[in-house]
């Protein structure tokens, strides 16, 4: 039976295709899954298994497991009644369109590429019967209600919304694609920051604030530079203060408190100034050696690090610490508000500003272990960042993955605890594109507007009255973070080596393209609204200053494989820059912020694309995924036969993934989430000059450090390699 079967195959192809079939018989999806990790008998990666499992997954649980329904109407009136979707969200549209928005999606056929996708979406994101046990949507459905809900009764922004989501082209991160359109859910938002300020009042506010944007299921970063060290004065009377220690202590287990319905930790990140006199106990809290009473194992360490600090280390001089009380005292204002690098030699001079020193080198190298043993601290290069800023104001954290770079202001209060000023806090509205599939379509410029609206809805729908800050600050600059992903499939797939000469010309050119697209789109938004972001007028934008590298020089592809690429497609000229020039100092742009690179997770998986922009770090990825055990994840668009256009991170080397994020860099107005990768054999020293590498070639930020294998004797992987959520 089986050779007449193979005798009707023609090709050998089709043979091999037959024979690996019958191998795959009786298995179920995850032993199919796990047969990637196992090569054939020909020494080939078992990609037909990962599909087969893919197919099998739906067979063997998620059709037994989905509640079926004979009707969409059948299906909406039984989701609304029991309270699983917001029946206010589809009274704004007919049910004939949702009918046809609902044809439009599953006319797409959509499939998942692999096993870990689906498995992704079913676990992570469908809609579920309150008990967890079965599905209630498909991956059409929850497209279809993200597009209902972001459109927000704009019927032709919901089907531009379904089209690009459903097509791959854009995927909204995962709080607003898990939450949109149900009616028992959290907050589209992925994350927040917060500054403190030197008093008991804004200590307070800020825990109490980490534990309502926690329970509302977002990461929160806090600035800790302007509280004052430990051993300062407090009312004048001498070593008094705590220092930031406690606070942290206090941050944590807030975060471990609000654990989000026990579906996951809240998780807070920290920022403290390179010049903060508490800046080495800081970093001693991740050493794993470190005592119980000052140990910090779950709140993420990041270091705000001006160009001074670097000037100090390379010419062997001592750097100096300031103590934020002085500062504030003498300037009138934060010490997070102020240049250290413009202010260092006044401050030191200054003897009203109590000072003490540690070697700057030194401090680099403590960074540089912290690093191998933890991950920790991220890095912030924040004369960098601020002259960048096309934003009146100053830059002085970012967020839990290190991406989101915008100004904020501090919040007072009167001494019954309400508010004197409301400050400027941040969202981090956040949703990325596929670079590869939308390289694929007619008009990358459509994808990028859409991305922007859909963004820019979910920037408008986020009203958290409990975090004044947070909602005023968003109201204000209707700030949103459009994010990338999948460059090294794409790369790979065109048969482009990451951070080739082709690769870095590939990266300038698109995110070139993006900005300004997304520009494009922001400055329509501000005509349609009559509105620009609070703050536009004293922006580089609306100074023109903001275009003029863009209107100096034109910005074409150097390499022929980049004109290959973007032949048919339209790259902005230069007088596309100027006709945009006039029309945005005419009628502004209604977001302060318009792109940041998360470290996209697990919207990759189920987008079927390569991280972020960094390269890989498997050809074949081994997740652990609950009770399930060990999951395989191919690399998108690997074959058998272009195998060596996927070098992974390890391999490629710190200055290549350097140069590729720093052509993305010069055309995003926020950070990108670099994560850098290094091997068993690296040292610290490796590890401080890939930091300075990093700094000089322009970057804003730097995310974790992993370690291929063993960083110090008696750590475990696990210890050493933070993971990207």
């Amino acid at each position: 039976m089986v050779g007449i079967a193979v005798e009707e195959h023609d090709s050998v192809t089709e043979q091999a295709a037959f024979k690996a079939n019958a191998a795959y018989e009786g298995l179920d999806y995850h032993a199919l899954n796990a047969m990637l990790n196992l090569y054939d008998a020909d020494g080939k990666i078992q990609f037909d298994a990962d599909k087969r499992a893919a197919r099998e997954y739906f067979l063997q649980h998620v059709n037994q497991n989905t509640v079926f329904f004979h009707s969409l109407k059948e299906r909406l009136d039984y989701l609304v009644e029991k309270e699983y979707y917001d029946g206010s969200l589809l009274e704004k549209y007919s049910h004939e369109f949702v009918q046809k928005l609902n044809d439009l999606a599953y006319d797409k056929k959509f499939r998942f590429e692999t096993f870990l996708g689906a498995f992704k979406y079913y676990t992570s994101y469908t809609l579920k019967t309150f008990d967890g046990k079965r599905y209630l949507e498909r991956f059409e459905d929850r497209v279809v209600m993200t597009a209902l809900g972001l459109a927000d009764g704009d019927e032709g922004l919901a089907v531009k919304l379904v089209e690009e989501i459903i097509s791959g082209r854009f995927q909204p991160a995962t709080p607003t694609f898990l939450n949109a359109g149900k009616a028992q859910r959290g907050e589209l938002v992925s994350c927040f920051l917060l500054r403190i300020e030197d008093n008991m009042e804004s200590i307070s506010r800020g825990i109490n604030s980490s534990l309502q944007l926690s329970k509302r299921g977002g990461g929160v970063a806090l600035l800790l530079s302007n509280i004052r060290e430990a051993g300062a004065p407090i009312k004048q009377i001498e070593n008094q203060s705590s220092g930031i220690i406690p606070v942290m202590k206090l941050l944590e287990d807030s975060f471990s408190y609000a654990n989000q319905l026990g579906a996951r930790q809240g998780a807070g990140a920290v920022y403290l100034n390179a010049h903060h006199p508490d800046i080495m106990r800081f970093l001693d809290t991740k050493r794993e050696n470190a005592d119980e009473k000052i140990r910090i194992k779950t709140l993420s360490l990041g270091v705000v690090v001006p160009d001074i600090t670097f000037e100090l280390a390379k010419n062997g001089e001592d750097m100096y610490l300031f103590s934020p009380y002085d500062v504030e005292k003498v300037y009138g204002v934060p010490f997070g508000d102020i240049s250290v690098t413009e202010k260092y030699r006044e401050m030191v001079d200054n003897p009203r500003i109590k000072k003490t020193k540690i070697n700057a080198r030194e401090f680099f190298q403590t960074i540089a272990e912290i690093q191998f043993e933890s991950g920790y601290p991220y890095i912030m290069f924040e004369d960098t960042v601020n002259k960048a800023n096309p934003i009146k104001g100053r830059i002085n954290m970012s967020n839990l993955c290190s991406e989101i770079l915008q100004v904020n202001t501090p919040t007072t209060y009167n001494d019954d605890l309400s508010y004197d000023q409301i400050g400027k806090d941040i969202s981090c509205n956040l949703g990325s594109m596929n670079i590869a599939l939308a390289m694929d379509a007619d008009d990358l410029g459509i994808t990028v507007e859409t991305a922007i609206r859909g963004l820019t809805a979910v920037s408008n729908q986020s009203h958290i009255a409990s975090v004044r800050s947070i909602e005023d600050g968003n109201d204000r600059s209707h700030a949103i973070g459009l994010g990338q992903m999948n460059l090294h499939g794409y790369l790979a797939r065109e048969h482009v080596h990451y951070g080739s000469e082709e690769g870095i010309d590939f990266t300038n050119i698109y995110f070139y393209t993006v900005l300004f697209h997304a520009l494009r789109a922001s400055n329509a938004l501000s005509i349609e609204r009559g509105v620009a972001f609070d703050g536009f007028e004293d922006s580089t934008y609306a100074s023109g200053e903001f275009f003029d590298k863009y209107i100096d020089r034109a910005w074409v592809p150097e390499t022929e494989k980049v004109k290959e690429l973007f032949a048919g497609k339209h790259i902005p000229t230069q007088d596309d820059w100027a006709e945009l020039k006039a029309s945005i100092q005419k009628h502004g742009i209604y977001n302060q912020n318009l792109q940041a690179v998360p470290p996209t997770g697990s919207i990759s998986y189920i987008n079927n694309s390569t991280s972020s922009i960094h390269p890989i770090a498997s050809k074949i990825e081994i997740r652990k995924e609950g009770k399930l055990g060990r999951v395989y994840y191919p690399a998108p668009f690997m074959t058998n036969d272009n195998l060596e256009y996927y070098q992974d991170a390890y391999e490629i080397g710190y200055e290549k993934v350097i140069d590729t994020y720093a052509a993305a860099t010069q055309h995003v107005d926020q950070g990108l989430s670099l994560t850098l990768f290094f091997k068993d054999t690296a040292s610290t020293r490796d590890i401080n000059k890939a930091q300075i590498y990093a700094w000089r070639k322009g970057i804003k930020t730097i995310y974790y450090i992993r370690l291929r294998q063993l960083a110090l004797e008696g750590t475990s992987m696990d210890e050493c390699v933070s993971c990207m959520l």
